[in-house]
């Protein structure tokens, strides 16, 4: 019997009893509501299984192990069994995926069967993913952790079956290096999420963040830069007459360094995972890391802290080469990203190039640059935006401040220009794709002088993206962080952009922005857990009881619309609702009894209005207030001891009408969505918050909730006042201590 697939429809919410579908969206997908456990299977390989194979095993059973406890072993066999259901993954060159293709007999899709392609087929017997390649069969891998689940009693595996292929060859991701305390999260982003969602590349920001063995100099120079910045609270600084300056991303690996076998250990891990490392490292321009004890080689040595180097001064290049060949022989790239972005510099100033066309001076440089690396074997890829004259400017661009100053930046290229100087092997990041900027007209130019190109600084908000993805040469795109890579940073501020542009740039079914946004929010908890890499107490097992709160006062208010009242259940999590909201109130906070030692609390709550929330690197110094502090819970031990809980807007809470209207990309990396509207058409969303309990041991006496004060937000605002509506608040029990005659008699 031959199995028929069909496409799979995107629905509005991703999560269905407990088990996610697929995402991105496969291009074929079959899913049916039967579901195998999963405890008595294994997990095959042939004799003498290949690297890969064995990887592939060791990888979904080290999953299942870490995510649900559940061990499964590793085998090797030559034959398929017929009584013992069996997971079999590889290419076509393991013998045991062949037999499972010829015991299906299955149709695989040119597409399914080629580069990154796969068949993912689960039955109750037999669970194959058969790839065109390794990196196909991974990929399948991926989707089949997403059919994993747990009901009360055991872990199943949705029935489905799935033919799979990508839509774009380049699927990227930029962020910045990580420091050394948020390396382990970095590895479990790698891992657990790019990978999981199907990226392919990941672009990744240098400066000085490697110690560089040949120029110490240049990494002390880069800690003093970062701690000057950072200790004089300043994001950037300034040219010497206040010229607009370039950004510094001095919080690349969080302003120190890795040493090089951290680096090549974080390479070596993303390859593991198909993850092709593409370092950048900025050329010409955001050259900061280069030249903070090299002022001699700045095109403004007098800056406080110099931007740009001179093209026209050799020894420039001499800095430059060293520092980029240290990088090449420890990360081995294919390709590296060198920047050429924002050339802000004031034309004139730098007495080697004043009199010269500043695009003479660019094209020089990028030859340079180009056959330095082309000479080693490695790819060339820049940003596009001074290839572009309407962006850039017809040769200069000028500049005026508020002060009078007048001064001129260097422009773009003209379109003769690019054609005949500017080699055509150099992978161009166009983040020129917006409207605002020319939008399709850029893609075009493009295409037509003969670039391969990808959308740079890519997002899920993108205008006819169905036809324009078409061109020639475009084969992907790569959304950006530009801010420290920790968990905060990526994961309340970036999370949208990454998964909304992966399913652009894997699949080909593109659900409306509200929906997506809808899906994206069902996806956060399981999310959270991954880039956290454990489990929050509520997903343990133990028990989660309501807590009474108070009535009366003036801090409890009707809520907004037609509110679900008495005891409802949300993924394992048990609330009760009452008539009446407990609204935050600095004159009357009610005392809410606690009276135990829980393992968590969790918050049901929701915001009276929108807040803020501003991206990480509009505020280098201090992340955490790039989020509005809306108040907080003063949660009181018996011992008298307070702890405060902030309640941030995005971080874990949004506004009490997100379901009705989430088109703006808002999402809440910390809480879960609740429906708590009457009529089930979330007209009333409310998100449950986790807080996990500190001091594990020691009863909590009781919690209050306050509203912020004077919290003034990263432009230096005082924000509107804006009330959080607490509608319930549940508790993890404390396990009690097993009974050991009980225990003994179990046992037996």
């Amino acid at each position: 019997m031959r199995r028929v697939f069909v496409l799979h429809a995107v629905v509005g919410c991703l999560l269905v009893s407990g088990f996610a579908s697929v995402f991105p969206p496969p291009q074929q997908m079959q899913v049916t509501k039967e579901k195998f456990g999963l405890a008595d299977w294994f997990i095959a390989v042939p004799p003498k299984a290949s690297s890969q194979d064995m990887f592939l095993a060791r990888s979904f059973s080290a999953f299942l192990v870490d995510r649900w406890q559940l061990a499964l072993p590793v085998r090797e066999i030559s034959k398929l069994p017929s009584g013992r259901p069996v997971i079999v993954m590889g290419t076509g060159q393991n013998a045991l995926v062949r037999q499972a293709l010829e015991r299906g007999k299955m149709d695989v899709s040119t597409r399914a069967g080629g580069p990154e392609g796969y068949v993912l087929d689960v039955q109750k017997d037999l669970i194959l993913i058969a790839g065109g390649d390794d990196a196909g069969t991974f990929y399948g891998l991926q989707s089949l952790r997403q059919l994993v689940g747990r009901t009360s009693d055991q872990v199943q595996v949705t029935q489905a079956s799935i033919q799979d292929w990508p839509y774009k060859p380049f699927r990227g991701v930029k962020v910045y290096l990580p420091g050394r305390d948020n390396l382990p999260f970095f590895k479990r982003f790698l891992s657990e999420f790019v990978a999981l969602y199907k990226f392919n590349k990941l672009i990744l920001e240098m400066n000085a963040g490697m110690r560089l063995d040949r120029h110490p100099e240049v990494n002390a120079g880069w800690i003093e830069l970062a701690n000057d910045l950072n200790y004089s609270r300043r994001h950037r600084p300034e040219g010497p007459n206040g010229e607009f300056t370039d950004s510094v991303h001095h919080d690349t690996a969080d302003g120190r360094m890795l040493e090089k076998a951290e680096v090549a250990d974080l390479v070596a891990f993303a390859a593991q995972h198909h993850v092709e490392v593409i370092p950048e490292i900025p050329a010409l321009t955001h050259c900061y890391y280069l030249l903070t004890r090299h002022r001699e080689l700045a095109e403004i040595q007098n800056a406080e802290w110099p931007d740009t180097y001179c093209p026209s001064n050799p020894a420039s290049y001499e800095l430059l080469f060293d520092v980029v060949d240290e990088y090449l022989e420890v990360i081995k790239p294919r390709m590296v990203h060198m920047g050429h972005d924002e050339w802000r510099m004031p034309v004139g100033v730098c007495p080697a190039c004043r009199g010269k066309d500043p695009r003479d001076l660019f094209i020089a440089d990028l030859k340079k640059i180009h056959g330095h690396l082309t000479g080693k074997g490695v790819r060339l890829a820049i940003w596009g935006d001074h290839l572009n004259e309407r962006v850039r400017g017809v040769k200069t661009q000028a500049k005026k401040l508020d002060s009078g100053f007048e001064y001129e930046t260097p422009g773009g290229l003209t379109s003769e220009q690019v054609k005949t100087h500017v080699p055509k092997d150099i992978l161009i990041f166009n983040w020129l794709w917006e409207d605002m900027h020319g939008g399709a007209k850029n893609d075009n130019e493009l295409s037509e002088w003969g670039f391969e190109h990808i959308y740079g600084n890519f997002t899920e908000k993108f205008v006819n993206y169905a036809e324009r993805s078409k061109l020639k040469g475009l084969i992907g795109g790569a959304p950006s962080a530009w801010a420290v890579s920790s968990e905060l940073s990526i994961g309340k501020d970036r999370l949208h952009n990454f998964l909304g542009t992966s399913g652009l740039l894997w699949s080909t079914q593109w659900p409306e922005l509200s929906d997506l946004y809808r899906n994206i929010q069902a996806l956060m908890p399981e999310v959270r857990r991954n880039l956290r890499g454990r489990s929050s107490p509520s997903q343990d097992g133990d028990p989660v009881v309501p807590v009474p709160l108070p009535t009366g006062g003036t801090a409890c208010i009707k809520p907004p619309v037609a509110v679900r009242s008495g005891r409802i259940e949300v993924e394992g999590k048990a609330f009760d609702l009452s008539s009446s909201l407990i609204t935050s109130s600095a004159t009357d906070a009610p005392v809410i009894p606690i009276g135990e030692d829980f393992s968590s609390l969790i918050f049901l709550h929701g915001l009276a209005n929108e807040a803020d929330n501003n991206v990480v690197d509009r505020l280098i110094y201090n992340v955490d207030d790039t989020s509005d502090l809306l108040g907080y819970y003063e949660v009181l031990y018996e011992d008298n001891l307070k702890v405060t809980v902030p309640v941030r807007y995005r971080v874990n809470i949004l506004q009490w009408q997100w379901g009705k209207n989430p088109t703006n990309g808002y999402y809440c990396w910390g809480a879960d969505h609740v429906d708590v509207s009457q009529a089930g058409d979330s007209s009333c969303s409310f998100f449950a918050y986790e807080w996990v309990n500190p001091r594990f041991g020691k009863v909590i006496k009781e919690v209050r909730l306050f509203p912020s004060k004077g919290f003034r937000d990263w432009t230096g605002k005082t924000i509107d006042e804006n009330s959080i509506w607490l509608a319930a608040i549940s508790g993890v029990k404390k396990r009690p201590f097993p009974d050991p005659i009980k225990a003994a008699a179990a046992n037996r």
